[in-house]
């Protein structure tokens, strides 16, 4: 996962007991940072919708009981995950709704364009993080809390919210007779395609390449110019 730490260096003697050498004792948060990292990688494995405590400890060569000095539970891990989406990506969110707004000249085009940054920006980051693609959709939070797909659901909502925000102006500007209206199915209509792009990467197996069986790639990006261009149309939004 390109967003979060490297790969974590060798593991503390406070983590595994007794060592002959002693090693440098990871700076406050890093630890925590490691363990999330080593997840998210995982989660990029095939199969690996189902990971256990134990096996996250064999992959950071620590005890279980490590983990658990920093994370109460697994739950609280997915929820470290969800923390580092809901950050990366509603900090852009915002700069792009409430930092770069719309032209006054053209609302409807300047709406538009927000509304396709937002959608875009959602699917570089889950290409970027295939492993926090299956966060994000559920798979992983299957048997888990129902918090942490509650969360999920929640981010879902905001991505449309912010996405109405954008297209509400744009409607208005195309004297629509129904600017509200059309704003919220637009925006439902766009996460519902950003939704779909994501479950098909992670049902893909984070297919990078064409395939034998279907010949072209399943990137949440492919044809995204396109697409937009057909999702969002100022003149009628």
């Amino acid at each position: 996962m390109s967003e979060l730490l490297p790969i974590p260096e060798p593991v503390t003697t406070a983590d595994v007991g007794d060592s002959p050498v002693a090693r440098k004792r990871p700076k406050p948060g890093e630890r925590r940072m490691q363990i999330l990292q080593a997840l998210a990688e995982m989660l990029e494995q095939p199969g690996a919708e189902r990971i256990t405590t134990a096996a996250l400890a064999a992959r950071l060569s620590v005890s279980e009981a490590a983990l658990y000095r920093h994370f109460a539970s697994k739950a609280q891990m997915f929820e470290g995950l969800i923390d580092f989406i809901e950050q990366a990506v509603f900090t852009r969110v915002t700069q792009i709704v409430g930092r770069d707004p719309a032209d006054a000249a053209q609302p409807a085009e300047g709406g538009a364009h927000q509304a396709a940054r937002v959608v875009a920006l959602l699917l570089q980051f889950g290409e970027r993080n295939p492993g926090l693609v299956r966060v994000m959709v559920g798979d992983a939070l299957v048997l888990e809390h129902e918090r942490l797909q509650q969360r999920m659901n929640q981010f879902f909502e905001r991505i449309e919210s912010s996405l109405r925000q954008c297209l509400r102006a744009a409607a208005g500007a195309a004297s629509s007779s129904t600017p509200t209206v059309d704003a919220q199915v637009a925006a439902s209509v766009l996460t519902a395609f950003a939704q779909g792009r994501l479950q098909r990467y992670a049902r893909s197996g984070f297919r990078r390449l064409p395939t034998e069986r279907s010949g072209f790639r399943r990137l949440p990006t492919e044809y995204l110019d396109a697409s937009l261009a057909l999702l969002i149309r100022p003149d009628a939004a």
